[in-house]
């Protein structure tokens, strides 16, 4: 997943592989690069092995860096795990909050919202392990950063629908139960290995959002 305007982060899968060998690339684009491919690497191992059983060592194979290009970018392990994570939130959020499909109601936008988070997890399904799943086993901060992201993601939510003038008397507390809820659904098929199909839960995850659009009856 790419946040191409975030500081050094670099998609995992379109960021460009540097050649072997000598190249006139400029310091900051080898740099973010290299940044780039451990931030994929570190996604990968996580999603393959679980955050407990990554190591350093896998990370900078995976991404075909040597062990100080690592310690130059990151001090240990968890910091290029929390980096991936925010790379990766980053752009999910993003991506939901610019999905509309231009026609129809407050339904379909909505369901436009849900399509584009589904089809952005299912089309990266390393980086949709890594966010939703490994995250709890990665600690305080990890926990800490999953925290701001549910937030994050309510207030998106509480926002859409406040400038629709949907969600009438909606506590805001429900709409962070909402995400807890999607993100539930999501990790239960990410755990048994249906990362691929996850655009399928967009029916169920829509329901959850038109609950917040009606209110409370």
């Amino acid at each position: 997943m790419c946040v191409s305007h975030y500081p050094c982060r670099v998609s995992p899968n379109t960021h460009r592989v540097l050649p072997r060998g000598p190249h006139h690339l400029a310091r900051e684009e080898v740099l973010a690069s290299q940044r780039g491919r451990m931030l994929d690497a570190m996604a990968e191992v996580v999603a393959e092995k679980g955050y407990a059983a990554a190591t350093v060592a896998d990370v900078i194979e995976r991404a075909r860096v040597s062990r100080k290009t690592f310690y130059e970018h990151f001090p240990d392990k968890e910091a290029c795990f929390l980096a991936a994570f925010d790379a990766g939130a980053e752009i999910l959020l993003g991506t939901v909050e610019a999905a509309d499909p231009g026609t129809g109601g407050p339904l379909e936008r909505a369901r436009a919202r849900v399509r584009a988070y589904l089809q952005t997890l299912a089309a990266e399904p390393a980086f949709a392990r890594t966010l939703i799943i490994e995250v709890v086993a990665a600690g305080p901060r990890a926990l800490e950063r999953r925290r701001e992201i549910f937030a994050a993601f309510a207030d998106a939510s509480r926002r859409i629908a406040r400038e629709e003038g949907l969600g009438e008397g909606v506590p805001d507390e429900a709409y962070l139960g909402a995400v807890g809820a999607a993100n539930e659904i999501v990790a239960d098929w990410l755990a048994d290995g249906r990362g691929h199909e996850l655009e399928q839960l967009e029916d169920a995850l829509v329901y959850v959002s038109a609950a917040l659009l009606v209110g409370p009856t």
